[in-house]
């Protein structure tokens, strides 16, 4: 959530905004609140767009096809009109996690929980359907779990029964693995359309896993039309009735009302929203919420109500839920405490001259959600492995060797990969798996929440994962070359050499983007080179002392060392580049990794942490007592800047508003630490130890 800047309206009809929740392609969305105090999530059509009378009818046809449903079990319209020749919509507030982020921290649903969802869930698509509507989107994150029960958002792209489907094949508006068969190949879609979603967001929430997957969207969608939906995970007295919502001909899939009957939960299967961690969420977002609104409400005079900065505060720390229109292609938008939601850009800095900072006073930390626990591997040549949190697992180098993974909400162990080569690490797979490796250099791709293998390449001969993108992992092997692998085939792409001192040590570090790899080699050098073939374009010498990972945006590559410079992706033209206000030395020095937020570029410069603009003017965000260390990567995660302090004496976290050091934890600690941050949690790795720790105290 972001304060109102230049442009942004004050006032939308009855509803004082209060500021930003985010913004999709057609709209931007606000923070509002009617007279009465009670919040609204209000979205106003983007200016650029508002001229195109279509798109404006488009927009606010959007309000008229969720108000022509009358059921408790979706979300309400407060309002929709046009105003200044700029519509917008205005919906009600929803206290609750998504189904989808319920999953992932909380785990998944047992038999009488499902059993109550998929009722509830076909009872709200029946009145759907009586509406003459089909919903064509119905998806975990399309469905906010409330103290009354389920509520079904997002009628973007609902659509009367009798419509063409909106798109041509494969321009599918609907997430890739719930999309009907008939909705991926551009047929006319109907509520059959909507059973088949219902059954695959049904077998998500009894497995934790889709129904169907794949490495890249066009092999999950043709697993929805050819394949089969992994269903052998599913408890047995729910199989056989999820199947047949999953058939391929529409006319084989039970209807709504025969489903509600079919799942006719026992009494008390709501408990799963009632009582446990996962109630108690909701009840505390709820609450939060409450106090806010109580908080919010207009006083008699001036001065009486909260600054805008104190309601944005409020609003932050409920983690409440909004459905709200936004999104792609018209698509409503939901707010959801959920890593990656925010999109990541940046402008160019012209150059950096830090200004005098002064240390600020340590607060007090908070205490960790769990940890430390002593079950992570010591670091090996001075490197710790990150640790990656995927799904609702944490996975990690283990004690005793290997991968472990533990919970992200309790920190218990869920898996151990004894095998695995944690020296190699582990990427991040684009469906929520991960790839990871054994000693005689296998490639392995397993789904994160269990650990179970998907598939492997035996001759990859990894020996670091470097990184990855749509469809290809870039490893060095254990030769000391370059090699892409395939995910989609799960086969070698491609290899090339890789000069000795680039490999030497902790190795390089790699990012990709528009058909280049960039690769920053252990000896300082950047090599880039081509996705496809692996020919190499534009090289620099001496950028660093070590391996710096650089950071992709645009057209534009990012990097640390000596100068935190901008170079072009295509040709290596520097752009701009920034000085560092200390020599580098061992270990110290010089800039280090640079990382994205929002519009602008964060980055130690020697031991201060340092933010520049879109217009090159540097904004120091303090000084460290001693400095963090420059090649550890920082982390932002609850509204502050988490950054090893010098020689790995603890964590400090800063204000990204000010740069005020909030608190330091573990001071005194010593050697090298791994961080990570998602979910609102940031983990950290440190002297063979594991921590969770919360964003807030």
């Amino acid at each position: 959530m972001e304060p109102l800047g230049t442009g942004d309206p004050i006032r939308l009809g009855p509803y004082r905004v209060v500021g930003v929740l985010g913004e999709g392609g057609m709209g931007k969305v606000y923070l509002g609140q009617d007279p009465a105090g009670r919040p609204a999530a209000v979205k106003v059509l983007l200016p650029e767009l508002a001229h195109d009378r279509h798109l404006a009818q488009r927009f606010l046809r959007e309000a008229h096809t969720a108000r022509a449903v009358s059921s408790s079990g979706v979300a309400r319209v407060l309002d929709a009109r046009s105003e200044g020749d700029r519509p917008w919509i205005a919906t009600e507030f929803l206290s609750g996690p998504t189904l989808d982020h319920a999953v992932r921290r909380y785990g998944p649903f047992d038999a009488a929980g499902v059993r109550a969802l998929a009722a509830s869930l076909a009872a709200t698509l029946r009145d759907v359907h009586a509406a003459g509507l089909v919903h064509r989107d119905l998806k975990p994150a399309n469905i906010v779990l409330t103290a009354d029960g389920p509520r079904v958002i997002d009628f973007g792209i609902a659509r009367p029964e009798h419509g063409l489907t909106l798109t041509t094949t494969g321009q599918v508006p609907v997430t890739p693995g719930y999309g009907a068969p008939e909705q991926v190949l551009g047929q006319r879609v109907g509520p059959a359309a909507d059973v088949f979603s219902l059954g695959a967001v049904l077998a998500y929430a009894a497995t934790g896993r889709p129904a169907f997957e794949g490495t890249h969207v066009a092999a999950v969608q043709y697993e929805v039309v050819h394949g089969e939906p992994r269903l052998a995970s599913v408890p047995a007295e729910l199989g056989y009735l999820i199947a047949p919502c999953l058939a391929k001909e529409p006319a084989r899939r039970p209807a709504p009302g025969e489903i509600a009957a079919a799942f006719a939960p026992p009494p008390g299967a709501d408990r799963a929203w009632r009582t446990g961690p996962l109630a108690e969420d909701i009840t505390r977002r709820a609450a939060e919420a409450a106090r806010q609104t109580a908080r919010t409400e207009p006083g008699p005079g001036p001065g009486a109500g909260p600054s805008r900065r104190r309601v944005l505060r409020t609003a932050l720390a409920a983690g409440g839920v909004v459905a709200a229109a936004g999104g792609a292609g018209g698509a409503w938008w939901l707010l959801r405490e959920e890593p990656g939601a925010e999109p990541l850009k940046v402008g160019l800095a012209r150059g950096a001259t830090p200004l005098p900072a002064s240390a600020a006073t340590s607060g007090k930390a908070p205490k960790p959600l769990w940890g430390p626990l002593k079950v992570a591997a010591q670091p090996v040549d001075g490197v710790v492995m990150t640790p990656l949190s995927l799904r609702d697992v944490v996975v990690f180098a283990a004690k005793e060797g290997g991968l472990a993974a533990r919970l992200t909400y309790s920190g218990k162990e869920k898996w151990r990969l004894p095998d695995a080569a944690a020296a190699a690490g582990v990427l991040a797979l684009p469906e929520l798996g991960f790839v990871a490796a054994d000693r005689y250099g296998a490639l392995l791709a397993y789904e994160a929440s269990t650990a179970k293998l998907e598939w492997s390449v035996p001759d990859a001969e990894v020996g670091r994962f470097l990184t990855v993108d749509e469809d290809t992992v870039y490893v060095v092997t254990q030769g000391g070359r370059l090699r892409a692998v395939d995910l989609v085939q799960q086969r070698i792409r491609w290899t090339v050499p890789l000069p000795a001192p680039a490999v030497r040590g902790a190795g390089p570090k790699a990012a990709t983007l528009q058909g280049l790899l960039v690769v920053s080699g252990a000896d300082g050098s950047l090599l880039t080179f081509t996705t496809t073939t692996g020919l190499a374009v534009w090289e620099v010498e001496g950028q660093s002392r070590s391996a710096i990972a650089p950071v992709m945006f645009k057209d534009t590559v990012l990097l640390g060392g000596r100068t935190l410079s901008a170079r072009r992706i295509v040709g290596g033209d520097e752009v701009w580049r920034a000085e560092a206000s200390e020599p580098v030395g061992q270990g110290a020095g010089g800039w280090g990794p640079p990382l994205l937020r929002n519009d602008t570029v964060l980055a130690v410069n020697g031991t201060s942490l340092t933010k520049l603009t879109t217009t090159g003017s540097p904004t120091p965000l303090g000084k460290a007592t001693r400095g963090p260390l420059p090649h550890t990567p920082l982390v932002v995660e609850g509204g502050a800047v988490w950054a090893v302090e010098a020689e790995g004496r603890g964590v400090g976290a800063y204000s990204l508003q000010n740069g005020t050091r909030l608190w330091t934890w573990a001071p005194g600690a010593k050697g090298p630490w791994a961080l990570s941050g998602a979910g609102n949690r940031v983990y950290l790795v440190n002297a063979g130890t594991l921590t969770a720790m919360p964003t807030t105290p």
